[in-house]
Formats: C-alpha cells, sequence, structure tokens
C-alpha cells in the first residue's frame, strides 16, 4: 500500500524558537506557527480560521531557525507529520501531531515591523532529516530582491 505524508506551510511564529541539544550534541528546535484560512459565510459575512502548529526542526536548520527567526515572523515549511504518543503523569495516554521540517524558506524582509531585525534570507539549511547531504542548498538570495508577500505567493 502506497502513502504519502508531506506538508506545506506558510505561516507566523506564535513565540521565539526553543533550541535545545540531545545527548548525541544534535540540535533541536521546537517553535509554533500559526496559519489562517479566510472565506465568506452564506451571508457574506468575512469569516477566518486560525490553525496552531507545534513544529520541529532538526541539525543546522534547528540552529539556523534559532538564530534568524523571532516570534512574528513569517516562515514558510516543508515536512512531514509526526504523531508522538506518551502516557502523562496522570496515567492517560496522550497524543500530539507535530510537523518535522524538511526544508524552510524565510519571507518577508529585514525592516519588517514583527522581524526582530532577521537577515532577509531564503533557503535551506545544508543537510538534515529527509534531505540527503549531497543535495546543494537553494541558490543565495540577492539582499536588493524583494519577497513576496502573502497575496503575491501563488499558491
Amino acid at each position: 500500500m502506497a502513502s504519502y505524508n508531506r506538508v506545506i506551510l506558510l505561516g507566523n511564529l506564535t513565540r521565539d524558537p526553543q533550541l535545545r541539544y540531545l545527548p548525541s550534541n544534535m540540535a533541536v528546535c521546537e517553535f509554533g506557527l500559526a496559519t489562517s484560512r479566510r472565506w465568506r459565510d452564506r451571508d457574506g459575512n468575512q469569516k477566518e480560521e486560525v490553525c496552531f502548529i507545534d513544529v520541529e526542526a532538526f541539525g543546522r536548520q534547528a540552529e539556523t531557525i534559532n538564530q534568524y527567526l523571532t516570534k512574528g515572523r513569517s516562515v514558510l515549511i516543508e515536512g512531514h507529520l509526526r504523531l508522538d504518543t506518551w502516557t502523562g503523569q496522570d496515567g492517560q495516554k496522550r497524543s500530539k501531531h507535530r510537523v518535522v521540517v524538511e526544508s524552510f524558506q524565510f519571507v518577508g524582509s529585514r525592516g519588517e515591523a514583527t522581524g526582530g531585525g532577521a537577515p532577509a534570507e531564503r533557503g535551506t539549511a545544508a543537510a538534515g532529516p529527509g534531505r540527503p547531504a549531497g543535495e546543494p542548498p537553494a541558490a543565495p538570495y540577492d539582499a536588493d530582491e524583494t519577497l513576496p508577500t502573502g497575496d503575491e505567493i501563488p499558491f
């Protein structure tokens, strides 16, 4: 039986990334992402639905995300869903879906009010989970080029 697990999200960080290191010295960065969907109901009223997603990145990608992204910044994430399960202190079984980053792109510009002054950089960090070590990163970003806003992105 064939299966496919791919997630593409464009949203804003809901909190500053939290970087930690595993005993193996692998970097892990966790952050929240908010995406929204707008539509009109039957009466023509504008509606909006916001979805909050937990995201996790590993290795060099984790360090890059932690270094350049802050709460409110926009980012394009590509990855896969993972289900974490555990038993809580009360003995109840718990589970939670999260997105594991395979590649990402910074979205926005240096002057973005919510951007915290991070560089307007675009590309993917080098090798990481789901990314072959021999695959080159995206071409460097020209600092004079402006990045598309939410309305200009073609999907």
